[in-house]
């Protein structure tokens, strides 16, 4: 079933006379490629729905994929995971609350915290000496800091990393409904867990994944799961952070991909996940001891940056790199000729492959200010190196993964300077500072 797709080709099937948005009227775009989508991309009339409101196609579309994930409900975003953050966090969180996040989350979340002036209390996760990445987020740690600040309700956690990794957000859940809170998983890249078999998400009060990262879905497109809540200010809160005039395209992919997963597609990510494993037992990769993504491969090389470089010579592109992985992410689209040609090439440098070099372990700068008054504060353009002593005015995050070293409102001291230096962070980089405190 594909309620939305279905009404959008009866639409167009009927070659009306379109005196409504968009401009292109169904007919023509100047890029060729996109002609025959055209037809689809239509606007809020009787037919067609309207994604902020009840009413169908969307009612049967979003319910499709909650009833798939186990959720109540289910909202369409055309704004990546990035506008499902700031949706659960605003459904979740009154301005001026203490929230416990994951140091670990997405720039997305410290945007959110300055928005909606939320008070943030981070969670460290344990570090992997030798692996040279953050681990999963211990639910004993979550239990220890939610004692320590018993007015906590909402709980911001990243489940799985870039890199991959798994948390016991089942068991994560259960501690912070036992402290009368709620917990929202920032599941960006986690989007066809569920279609593996892996519970990655059971015990979330709110969950926001990426189609787009993971599925054959189109850029922009998310999800965001809710359970416990009215769908109606879902779609309140939805509307605030999204267009009013939702790409209907986008929207389709969204219900066409859930249905090939239904008819197959899951049996096609099993097989790339077979693929993944037996890549793993080839190579130096991130696997023993840890709870990862069946299909996520991340390689430990001696030296990210240059053998991604190297990787790219040979036409083979990975997602992104630090400096002692590669991470690459596998999908059922990667086709059986990609995994060979990503096979022959790791056999042809396997000389430049781990063990990844040592690596430094994050830590949390000291605080200036909140990070709403650093974020809209005065501020000036430095490099990055004439920055000691200096309080952040923005994010300064790698990217990807966009995971913030030094969040807006913290200090740039020596040791800040000397860990990007160490990751390999080009401290020539121009970030935005404050002016004067």
């Amino acid at each position: 079933m594909t309620p939305l797709y279905d009404v959008l080709k009866d639409y167009a099937q009927k070659d009306p006379a379109r005196f409504h948005m968009p401009g292109h009227k169904g007919v023509f775009l100047p890029i060729p490629e996109l002609r025959e989508a055209a037809a689809l991309d239509v606007t809020e009339i009787s037919s067609t729905g309207n994604l902020y409101q009840r009413g169908e196609p969307f009612d049967s579309a979003q319910h499709l994929w909650a009833q798939r994930f186990g959720f109540d409900c289910c909202q369409f975003l055309t704004g990546g995971s990035t506008m499902g953050i700031h949706t659960a966090l605003s459904l979740c969180c009154r301005p001026g609350d203490e929230v416990l996040v994951d140091r670990n989350c997405h720039r997305a979340v410290f945007n959110a915290l300055a928005l909606l002036d939320l008070e943030p209390v981070y969670l460290e996760r344990p570090w992997l000496e030798e692996e040279g990445i953050i681990g999963h987020m211990e639910p004993e740690y979550v239990e220890k800091i939610l004692h320590q600040h018993p007015n906590i309700k909402t709980v911001c956690i990243t489940s799985p990393t870039y890199a991959g990794v798994l948390s016991d957000v089942f068991q994560i859940g259960r501690i912070v409904h036992a402290h009368g809170g709620k917990l929202f998983v920032d599941g960006a890249h986690g989007a066809h867990l569920p279609f593996l078999g892996v519970e990655a998400f059971q015990g979330a009060d709110l969950v926001v994944v990426s189609a787009h990262k993971t599925l054959p879905a189109m850029g922009q497109t998310a999800l965001l799961f809710v359970n416990g809540m009215d769908q109606d200010l879902v779609r309140l809160h939805a509307s605030i952070y999204g267009t009013s005039s939702p790409s209907y395209v986008l929207m389709a992919s969204l219900d066409a991909a859930r249905q090939w997963l239904e008819d197959g597609g899951a049996e096609a990510y099993r097989k790339a996940a077979r693929r993944v494993a037996a890549l793993r037992e080839q190579y130096p990769c991130l696997r023993d001891g840890l709870v990862l993504d069946p299909t996520r491969l991340t390689l430990c090389v001696k030296d990210g940056p240059a053998f991604a470089r190297m990787l790219e010579q040979r036409n083979v592109y990975p997602e992104m790199e630090d400096g002692g992985h590669v991470v690459l992410i596998c999908t059922p689209q990667d086709l059986e000729g990609n995994f060979d040609r990503l096979a022959e090439v790791l056999e042809e440098l396997r000389s430049f492959l781990g063990p990844c070099p040592p690596l430094p372990a994050p830590h949390l700068p000291q605080r200036a200010l909140s990070v709403r008054q650093a974020l809209f504060a005065q501020s000036e353009v430095l490099p990055l190196e004439a920055c000691e002593g200096r309080v952040a005015a923005c994010q300064i995050a790698p990217y990807p993964p966009g995971v913030p070293v030094v969040s807006p409102g913290e200090v740039i001291s020596k040791k800040e300077l000397a860990y990007f230096a160490q990751i390999g962070y080009n401290v020539k980089s121009e970030v935005r500072v404050i002016t004067s405190l």
